[in-house]
């Protein structure tokens, strides 16, 4: 991934990118509190917590950065998402984006939330 789309992508702030998480998921009969509950997952942030970086503005590095406890299971998080397979991408922080991206493209298809959370 080139260095500039990181480095774009590092500065986004969480909060503008959010709304077309939940309306990608809502297209297909999601919710935004299944939105929420994947970047839980993911990150170990609690709801009040994701409310507060969302209200704040926290850009994605820090998102990611200061996540209480990324998911230990979040390398089952596999396949192609934006043209890249997830468990080859060599950055450890564009791979958390990308593991976000697939796991919401998951649920926006439909996935039923027991195996988009890697719990089956």
């Amino acid at each position: 991934m080139a260095t500039n789309t990181a480095e774009r992508v590092r500065r986004m702030s969480v909060a503008g990118v959010y709304p077309h998480y939940v309306a990608k998921a809502e297209k297909k009969g999601g919710t935004r509190a299944e939105v929420d509950e994947v970047i839980r997952w993911l990150t170990g942030y609690s709801q009040h917590q994701l409310e507060a970086l969302l209200a704040d503005g926290t850009d994605f590095e820090t998102f990611f950065a200061q996540a209480p406890a990324m998911n230990p299971n979040r390398f089952l998080i596999t396949g192609v998402i934006c043209g890249y397979r997830v468990e080859e991408i060599e950055d450890p922080f564009m791979r958390e984006v990308r593991q976000l991206d697939k796991l919401i493209d998951e649920l926006a298809k439909g996935k039923a939330m027991e195996k988009v959370l890697r719990k089956g």
